[in-house]
Formats: C-alpha cells, structure tokens, sequence
C-alpha cells in the first residue's frame, strides 16, 4: 500500500463527475482502496474519495468516530458506485473540513436522515440508513464523486474560514 497525494480545491480532477467503476472486484480497484484507507488515515480524515487522490473513478472510504458520532461509531466502510437517497427533507447546518481544502471550515447543509448504498471489494450490495455525522460524512464524500466541493454546498461565505480561527472564536463566545 501507498500513501498518495491529496488533490487540494482548483486541481481539474476535483471538478468531474467521477466515472463508474466496472468491476468492483477488479484487482486494481482492491489496490486502489488499500491506498485510499492508508491515505486517509495518515491524514487524519474521516473520509476520502477516489478523485481526492487524482482517480476519477466512483469510489468512498470512510468511518464515524463515536466522539463525532453521537456515541456510536461506524466502522470503516468502503462504497463503490454508492447511492445516497434522503428519507426527509429535514436539513441540519454543520461545520464540515476537506483534506483537499486543508485548514479550512465552513456551514454546510446536509440532510438529517438518508440512506446509502454501494458495492463492497467483494462485488455484494451494501445498504445502511444513516443519520447524524454518519449522514453528514456519506454525503460529503459522496459529493466528490459529482464535482463537488462543499463550499459549494454553503448558503453564504459568513461561516467559511479557517478552522484554527473559527474553533478560537467559537471558544470566546462560550
């Protein structure tokens, strides 16, 4: 396995729509995730999409710590060719950071309660409802593989900066 290189905010890659993969038992695909899970853990993330590491293709990793995830964590989950279908329209705004926007935050919406579905290594079907900062991660990663960035995502730039800056003010406030 490898540690690869994150593409930051304004590389082409990230701007795509991310194409399918064939096979997800493919070999390559297999190396590929084994890349992407040493890679997000050596930057400390919660996940990483394939398009983050300069591979256009539709493929998510990521896990839920239970400090995050309101008490119950969500292991490492792999989804390719995912799905995401929101079950309400309730949205929540939350705070959201991007290995390929590093050291910044901002607001973003994202819905409450959705479920998802993808491909495992293995070529089985994998479905799950999601709500919280599980919702939240999925979502997030899930917009890489459409070109999206969550800054896009955001009503405004009044919450956007970096997140040293935000979390000091935060602190000061309460």
């Amino acid at each position: 396995m490898a540690i690869l290189k994150i593409a930051r905010m304004g590389h082409p890659v990230l701007s795509r729509i991310a194409d399918p993969v064939a096979d997800p038992t493919d070999p390559e695909v297999l190396r590929l995730i084994g890349d992407m899970i040493e890679t997000m853990e050596d930057a400390g993330g919660a996940g990483l999409a394939a398009p983050q590491v300069h591979v256009p293709l539709r493929v998510v990793v990521f896990h839920a710590p239970a400090y995050r995830n309101e008490g119950v964590a969500v292991p490492l989950t792999v989804l390719i060719n995912p799905m995401v279908e929101p079950l309400d329209g309730e949205r929540h705004l939350g705070y959201e950071g991007c290995l390929s926007l590093p050291g910044l935050t901002g607001k973003v919406p994202r819905f409450t309660h959705i479920r998802y579905g993808g491909y495992q290594p293995s070529g089985a079907w994998l479905e799950r409802d999601a709500q919280g900062f599980h919702a939240r991660v999925v979502q997030h990663e899930c917009d890489h593989l459409d070109g999206v960035l969550y800054p896009m995502r955001m009503d405004g730039l009044a919450s956007f900066g970096f997140a040293d800056e935000v979390r000091r003010a935060q602190e000061e406030l309460a």
